[in-house]
């Protein structure tokens, strides 16, 4: 194993706890490294570990209507946004949106490895539909359900929190954001 300077090791035990997770990273940094140097393909992200925070939001203008996604993930030890993802994705109710916001951030959130994945939402559906204190009722959504419930298995730790809206507005801004860019087709009523 490689020796590192001590600074380092204080900084990275600060990060990681637990010593597998410390290796784990110091392993991917410098397959990466070394990939950089061989000229692989380098477009994924590199392992983060640690806690990062996912803020999600779907919206629809008319429910149903034409609709769009926002996520950004960041690194709260860090203060940094890793990525910001936003996108139209057709006429959708508000919640197939909020539903598909939150599988295109657990997919991002996966290239980075997180120990403890946090995932800031203001649907307080979603939220007590993923905790099991409501049940999903309307069939249209059971698949986006399915599809998170397989998703959260992939990291070792996550939790929805249901947070206010005011306080998810930098998503709602991507949301909108992708609404403004691709408005809804105006129909003459004449």
């Amino acid at each position: 194993m490689i020796r590192l300077p001590a600074s380092l090791e204080r900084r990275l035990k600060q990060l990681f706890s637990r010593a597998q997770e410390r290796e784990r990273f110091v392993a991917d940094l410098i397959e990466s490294a070394l990939n950089q140097e061989m000229g692989s393909d380098t477009s994924q992200p590199q392992a983060v570990g640690g806690t990062l925070h996912l803020f999600t939001d779907g919206g629809s203008r008319g429910n149903p209507g034409q609709a769009a996604i926002g996520c950004i993930l960041e690194d709260p030890a860090r203060g940094k946004i890793l990525r910001e993802h936003y996108e139209c994705i057709g006429i959708e109710t508000n919640n197939v949106a909020e539903y598909r916001a939150l599988i295109e951030g657990l997919n991002i959130a996966r290239l980075y490895h997180p120990n403890v994945l946090v995932c800031h939402l203001d649907s307080e559906l979603l939220v007590k539909q993923l905790s099991g204190e409501y049940r999903v009722r309307m069939e249209a959504l059971r698949p986006y359900y399915d599809e998170i419930q397989e998703l959260r298995t992939t990291f070792p730790g996550i939790s929805f929190v249901h947070i206010p809206r005011e306080d998810n507005y930098r998503a709602d801004i991507l949301v909108n954001r992708a609404l403004d860019a691709h408005p809804s087709p105006k129909y003459d009523k004449t």
